[in-house]
């Protein structure tokens, strides 16, 4: 596979892909020197603002029109650890999203009422700095390290914030399922330097474009595919490698955590960027297998998820059945699949941070998530109400909502790869899924408050509330009517991927 470059000078007159990484970072060090809540609050939201004009910037630089690697930046660090940034539609799309989550999230903390309002935002940014690294990198070695801190960040928010006594045990859980995911990825990432230190007679590097010039020896394919396919796929997260999310859903934080752990299909892009390019041949050998897998957990999570009283771990399994949804359509392996699966992971990002946001605003009102113990609540938050039906809606891709046009890419590749059992499989679990996020939010919203639960007080929506709802449920319209210059963005960054897998696909 060949994959080309375009150094960032010929395109923008600055280093911008360092910028963003950059500005996320210097507002993580600013807010920590404040203890005023309010002036933390506005040097937040300007650095998130800024960051989003950056990224707006960037989109407005990139020509789609021309595949490859886009404001490739350099910088020789130590031996292998090179800095190496560049970017391609699939990329920018995933930056925007991130920059976006940011600002949202910003607006968000101060609506939950933590009083220790500097830290908060102080890792929200460090976290944002790690995934704009994440987004940019096009070193393996630099994603496994970037990924290590990002996730002890993450950890921390999820721990430091949650609201059960039985937080240790989530946490403990999460450090497990994703300390060994990072240890299998960094063995991988170790097995593909050594392969090209092997292969070009005693030279190590992590590099993309160097790494997929070298043919990975067949004895190692299928391991190395192994050790990052888990590593990634644990943090999607795909079944059965899931087991992390319930837990940490139902005593980690509401939502302030999992909003970076879910909005965000690092392990998508990670995919995409690493694992396709690299490893066609044990992607071909594998990838029915992983297609089973995704199709048994569509309807092992959704009927789970059915099973549930509590409103977080509800939506955890709900993670997990879109999650399968969305890997149906990755490894179906053509351009429909690879562009429609980007699309429904960045538009699955933004109902799943939807749906998180207004489930905090309900915890904060009521101290439960239990749905025995909701009800009556659209007659005191309507808005609320309707920005998380709105939400479900996009999640299982209604028409007009973001998910419409993506879900629709990724059936038609799983039909044209597969035929129509394994696309009837993911529409009809679409279809479940579609029926208890309906029944969640009828108990949560519309059925009747229970006998014997009275709320002390059910406070309507503030001023920032209704700010944040309303800029969600104006997001979510405008890329669901609006997704077209998104399908443009991403269409040539697949234009490698789609030449690599036709001659054993068929084409589409």
């Amino acid at each position: 596979m060949t994959i080309t470059e375009i150094p960032w000078s010929t395109q923008a007159d600055l280093p911008i892909l360092a910028i963003l990484q950059l500005i996320p970072l210097a507002a993580m060090i600013t807010v920590l020197l404040f203890r005023s809540g309010r002036a933390v609050f506005q040097i937040g939201l300007g650095a998130a603002i800024l960051e989003l004009v950056v990224a707006i910037e960037l989109y407005r630089h990139f020509d789609p029109a021309q595949p490859g690697l886009h404001f490739a930046e350099h910088l020789s660090l130590f031996g292998p650890l090179a800095y190496h940034a560049a970017v391609d539609g699939m990329s920018i799309i995933f930056i925007l999203l991130a920059a976006l989550l940011t600002v949202l999230m910003v607006l968000y903390a101060p609506v939950r009422g933590l009083a220790d309002l500097p830290r908060v935002m102080a890792v929200i940014f460090g976290v944002e700095a790690t995934v704009m690294s994440l987004f940019t990198t096009v070193d393996l070695l630099w994603f496994v390290l970037l990924s290590t801190v990002q996730l002890i960040l993450v950890g921390y928010m999820v721990w430091r914030w949650a609201t059960s006594p039985e937080k240790n045990m989530a946490f403990t859980r999460f450090l497990q399922f994703m300390g060994t995911g990072l240890l299998l990825l960094f063995i991988g990432t170790i097995m593909l330097g050594w392969n090209h230190h092997d292969v070009t007679g005693g030279r190590w590097t992590f590099d993309l474009l160097e790494l997929a010039q070298v043919k990975v020896k067949p004895e190692f394919a299928s391991v190395v595919f192994f050790l990052l396919f888990y590593g990634f796929a644990v943090r999607t997260p795909l079944f059965p490698f899931h087991g992390w999310l319930p837990l940490v859903a139902e005593h980690g934080s509401v939502s302030l955590g999992p909003v970076f752990l879910l909005g965000l299909k690092t392990g998508i892009y990670a995919m995409l960027r690493f694992i396709f390019p690299l490893l066609h041949d044990a992607v071909m050998e594998w990838h029915v297998y992983v297609i089973a897998f995704a199709v048994a957990g569509i309807f092992y999570a959704a009927l789970l998820a059915m099973m549930q009283n509590n409103l977080r771990r509800l939506l955890a399994f709900a993670v997990v059945s879109h999650t399968s949804i969305l890997v149906i359509g990755l490894f179906s392996l053509n351009h429909l699949a690879f562009q429609g699966s980007v699309l429904l992971s960045v538009n699955f990002g933004l109902a799943i941070t939807t749906l998180l946001f207004m489930a905090g605003l309900v915890y904060r009102r009521t101290n439960t998530l239990l749905l025995s113990r909701l009800g009556g609540l659209f007659d005191r938050i309507p808005l609320l109400g309707i920005v998380f039906f709105v939400a479900g809606l996009s999640i299982v891709g209604m028409p007009g909502t973001p998910g419409f046009d993506s879900a629709h890419l990724v059936m038609e590749a799983a039909m044209e790869r597969f035929g129509a059992l394994t696309t009837i499989a993911a529409a009809l679990g679409n279809v479940v899924a579609a029926g208890f996020l309906l029944w969640a939010f009828q108990r949560a919203f519309l059925s009747q408050q229970p006998e014997g639960v009275r709320y002390s007080v059910i406070e309507k929506t503030s001023g920032l509330e209704k700010l944040v709802a309303v800029l969600m449920l104006l997001t979510l319209l405008v890329a669901g009517f609006e997704s077209e210059p998104m399908m443009v963005l991403v269409d040539k960054s697949f234009v490698g991927l789609e030449a690599l897998y036709s001659s054993t696909t068929g084409g589409h």
